[in-house]
């Protein structure tokens, strides 16, 4: 690539999660100017259990960022259990097809972040609040928290704040049109330790109709907790304290030992998700210079494990793509989006299938996720879903976002 091609053009990226750090890092590889906003006051610190597959560590390893991270899972024991304390052996996340590392957000946020170049600018406790283009510019006035305003130009807009992304609803219209409601809510902290009866390293899942508890272990720190329940009135939801709906939604019944531990670190964790599971649907990514990345453009949900890999690896061919074409921005966006879209249908629908693995809404998904569990099991029926085991693998391993002949992924720390 050649960077002076891309003549230092400035570029505002809004959001410092996962897409947004990586997308600075490679539009500062290429020879842009990226400037950062971020809502929150600081850096934001600790965060949830995330898996990252072959094509966010492709990414990570292009953008200098693959050194600072590591796998943290403890290979322990896996349980299903129930309320009553009974076990039974199970599946963790690393059984699933593919060969994910398991960290923590912020695992990979401190690892983009020490990537970062100290000449690229970070504003905190800034946002969008108006995004006017033409064809040589756009246009953005950016507030603070204290009420400063202040309007500059850029060359490109890149929307990388989540799924209720504001720039998205600036340029695009607002989420009623593009988010996808699964009518579940999702619950995820850090547990003190392990629970009780159980091993730090072990993985414990209990699964019921209609609400679910997941552990994930890491090998060097406590476990963090899933909490999953469906629910009629999303919206609802945020009406009440989320420690009250929580308890409400896994009651009536005693809760057991490992569960009543599991809500009753609820009440004291320091950093608690406390979302809707949604998905994001839309016809286009970009519309003229401003482009969407990561969960704003195509959330694929928590149940499908590829929100952090889809993330960075769009970043990454964002940047390619844009030093690939240097003097057709519009081309350049066309092509990123060409590409990426196959990959992201097939880990949508992939994700909606496995919102069932986690959390049955229904007596018969329950039925047939139990069975699955124990064919899986058994060595001779569990050789009939290898093919589907190796397909899964692939759509989750392979480096999609590479726009040429495939690199060898490292598969361990």
């Amino acid at each position: 690539m050649n960077v002076s091609d891309n003549g230092g053009r400035r570029a505002l990226v809004v959001g410092l999660g996962i897409s947004g750090i990586a997308t600075a890092l490679r539009l500062r590889q290429i020879g842009w100017r990226p400037v950062i906003v971020e809502r929150s006051a600081a850096r934001r610190s600790g965060g949830y259990f995330i898996a990252l597959f072959g094509a966010g560590r492709a990414a990570a390893e292009r953008l200098g960022m693959l050194d600072g991270l590591a796998d943290r899972d403890p290979d322990g024991a896996s349980y299903d259990i129930d309320r009553t304390g009974r076990r039974r052996p199970g599946w963790s996340f690393k059984d699933f097809p593919g060969q994910p590392w398991i960290m923590m957000r912020g695992d990979v946020e401190e690892a983009g972040f020490a990537a970062l170049p100290s000449d690229v600018e970070i504003r905190y406790a800034t946002v969008p609040t108006r995004i006017e283009q033409d064809a040589e510019g756009v246009d953005v006035t950016l507030a603070t928290t204290g009420g400063a305003s202040v309007t500059e130009r850029f060359d490109l807009v890149v929307g990388a704040d989540g799924l209720r992304s504001t720039v998205r609803h600036l340029v695009f219209g607002p989420d009623e049109k593009y988010l996808r409601r699964m009518n579940c809510m999702a619950v995820a902290y850090q547990l003190p330790g392990a629970l009780p009866g159980f091993e730090q390293s072990d993985c414990v899942v209990l699964m019921e109709r209609g609400r679910s508890m997941w552990t994930f272990p890491f090998k060097d720190r406590p476990p963090t907790v899933l909490l999953s329940y469906r629910t009629d009135d999303v919206a609802a939801e945020f009406t009440r304290p989320k420690t009250d709906r929580v308890r409400e939604a896994f009651g009536p019944e005693p809760t057991g030992r490992a569960l009543g531990a599991a809500l009753d670190a609820l009440e004291s964790a320091e950093h608690v998700v406390f979302d809707s599971v949604e998905q994001v649907h839309m016809d286009r990514w970009h519309r003229g210079r401003v482009v969407l990345v990561g969960d704003a453009a195509w959330c694929v949900t928590l149940y499908s494990g590829m929100g952090a890999s889809t993330g960075m690896a769009g970043a990454d061919l964002l940047g390619t793509m844009l030093a690939r074409h240097p003097r057709s921005l519009s081309r350049a966006l066309a092509q990123w989006e060409r590409r990426l879209r196959p990959a992201i249908g097939d880990l949508q629908g992939s994700g909606m299938r496995m919102r069932s693995l986690f959390i049955p809404v229904s007596r018969v998904e329950l039925v047939r996720r139990r069975a699955l569990m124990r064919m899986l099991k058994m060595p001779v029926i569990s050789r009939l879903f290898v093919p589907w085991q190796r397909k899964m693998a692939l759509m989750k391993e392979m480096d999609f976002a590479h726009p040429g002949p495939a690199r060898p992924v490292p598969a361990h720390a």
